[in-house]
């Protein structure tokens, strides 16, 4: 997804200094403030966010029961065996006989010797499955929503899953009376934690859990080099794609419905826990124990848009347990396109969600198999609550003819107005010749060459630019979907324009140009990420219309009752097809008891 940088412009002292510039033989006028600007690191963090710095590798240990102890005793008295041989031990599942630890080579293959234990198995990495001064959770309960708002939230993913059909049946805003739209049903949502700023979670949220942190606010953040930084939003958006409510709209993209989006169930509860990071990462323990966190809580339905191409059993037991108590647990195939499982939707417990586009056509993104997905729902574009000023949007205005633009990933955000000047290729800072000046200028420069957009960005940067507009190269992708790779303090608001608009813009250099990049509260993403929610929203709206009936007849109720796409019958690409809020809740109307008198 796109994310930016907030920042103040840079200054505008006009004498300039010299330093070297990439090429060591060459050394080239940079404006004041930016000698010391140097290109971004790429590094990533270790692909597990458990692992240790000495190669300790996180595992989960599960031992044998032994029948004449208590499962915490018995855990007890083999967690002090582990640790013994050298295990680091972080966290303790006693209902299932598992530890999660750390564990040198030596010390995993003495476990593994070990007549009391049963496996040990990679406390593996799962990731989201999506193709981005905070007031305190506890302030936001008691906030009541919105029974009214306007029908341009219903966006068309809701309306293809026939949500507003059951709780706005004369299509006029308001929640009809005594109509099921989530009321009284708990929905955990186990992703990247939400932004509590968000007006359309406001009366949804319940409670939280951190599992990264260690405490209850699951906020989407993260540090990142030192600093305190909201995450990608993922996390936010499924969450609002089941529960945003009526009329709470937030800053949308001008033309856009004012009001934002309503969710699919939008009176439900929400119970959120973080398990992935910043970067989307999270590993199988936290996974677990945020499972066992909304089995404690009383979840009705969990909803999981994250996951692993490898199972784990004691995972697979995590599931089963939900599945014991009653829970509904829903997750999403997987974003590789290929003819395999994911995990944990591939576990029996769990209802498979894979994704469809705006034509009911299969995604080809979407991972699909033999008796693994069990339902489809929209999952190309759609449009949901995302972290707060965290979605982008460009604007490009020269004598008030307006350019559409597209920021790119991590630009900063701002509005800045100055003459326009054509920087070429941008290979080098002298390629922004006349007019360039370290008063600021807006830089035009061209796509391509053979050079990074970070590289053509900083060189313009250090010319002076206080705004880059890049131009497409191509017809073929429109505005383009670039990125300045890092995220950077010193970058400005830079964004990208069509092939058509680049040429258009170079007839007009020298003329002054404003480029005004902000951020909006809401953004359309691809995945099965955005598919899952859309069916656990109609899981709500299923239990909320017959709370009598059982987490296996309301898989039932959205098989028996979906959409048929594909070829006829259950299919490996579309499972039983398009979820249908109306046919489902009309169903569990029909198998529900009638009231005692």
């Amino acid at each position: 997804m796109k994310r930016w940088v907030w920042l103040g412009l840079l200054g505008g002292a006009v004498a300039c200094t010299k330093v070297p510039d990439r090429e060591p033989s060459v050394t080239e006028e940079v404006c004041p403030g930016t000698e010391e600007l140097s290109l971004p690191g790429t590094a990533r963090q270790s692909l597990n966010p458990l692992a240790g710095e000495d190669g300790a590798e996180p595992v989960l240990i599960t031992f044998r029961p032994r029948v004449s102890a208590s499962a915490v005793s018995n855990l007890d008295t083999l967690t002090e065996s582990a640790r013994r041989v050298g295990a680091q031990v972080h966290r303790r599942f006693p209902h299932l006989n598992t530890i999660a630890a750390k564990v040198s080579p030596e010390a995993r293959a003495a476990l593994e010797k070990n007549p009391d234990v049963l496996r040990v198995e990679p406390d593996r990495v799962v990731r989201a499955f999506g193709m981005p001064s905070p007031l305190s959770p506890s302030l936001l309960q008691g906030v009541l929503p919105n029974t009214s708002g306007s029908t341009g939230e219903y966006t068309a993913g809701l309306q293809r899953v026939q949500a507003p059909q059951v709780w706005d049946a004369n299509n006029d805003g308001v929640l009809d009376d005594g109509a099921p739209s989530g009321t009284g049903i708990k929905v955990c949502i186990i992703d990247s934690g939400w932004d509590n700023r968000h007006p359309e979670l406001a009366a949804a949220y319940l409670e939280g859990k951190d599992l990264l942190d260690g405490d209850d606010e699951p906020l989407d953040q993260g540090r990142v080099n030192g600093v305190l930084k909201w995450g990608g939003g993922h996390g936010t958006h499924t969450a609002a794609t089941i529960a945003a409510q009526l009329g709470a709209g937030a800053h949308v993209r001008p033309g856009e419905e004012p009001n934002g989006v309503v969710g699919v169930a939008p009176t439900v509860s929400l119970l959120v826990a973080r398990v992935l990071d910043v970067n989307g990462d999270g590993n199988t323990s936290n996974v677990i124990a945020a499972m066992d966190w909304c089995i404690e809580r009383g979840a009705h339905i969990a909803s999981l848009s994250l996951g692993s191409i490898a199972p784990s059993q004691t995972e697979e037991a995590a599931f089963k347990r939900a599945f014991d108590a009653g829970m509904v647990a829903i997750a999403a195939t997987g974003n590789r396109g290929t003819e395999e499982k994911s995990y944990p939707a591939g576990y029996e417990s769990v209802i498979a969600v894979g994704a469809i586009d705006a034509n009911n056509a299969w995604a080809p993104f979407s991972q699909y198999g033999k008796d693994f997905v069990s339902l489809v729902a929209p999952g190309v574009g759609i449009l949901s609550a995302t972290i707060v000023g965290g979605a982008p949007y460009g604007d490009v205005d020269v004598g008030g003819t307006r350019f559409a633009s597209e920021p790119l990933e991590y630009t900063g955000v701002g509005k800045y107005a100055g003459r326009m000047v054509y920087c070429g290729l941008g290979e080098r800072v002298s390629s922004c010749g006349e007019g360039a000046t370290c008063d600021g200028f807006v830089a035009l420069v061209d796509r391509g060459g053979g050079i990074l957009f970070k590289e053509k960005a900083l060189n313009a940067i250090r010319a002076g630019a206080k705004a880059i507009v890049v131009g497409n190269n191509t017809s073929e992708d429109g505005a383009g979907n670039f990125t300045l790779t890092d995220p950077e303090d010193f970058w400005v608001p830079t964004t990208s324009v069509t092939l058509v608009n680049a040429n258009s813009l170079k007839g007009l250099v020298g003329q002054n140009v404003t480029v005004d990049v902000s951020g909006l509260d809401y953004l359309r993403q691809s995945g099965t990420s955005m598919a899952t929610p859309h069916v656990a929203g109609v899981a709500a709206l299923v239990l909320g219309a017959c709370p009598k009936l059982t987490h296996v007849q309301v898989r039932e109720v959205l098989e028996k009752t979906a959409l048929d796409l594909g070829e006829t019958g259950k299919d490996i690409k579309f499972g039983h097809g398009l979820v249908q809020a109306k046919a489902a809740v009309e169903e569990a109307r029909r198998l529900c008891p009638p009231p005692a008198p």
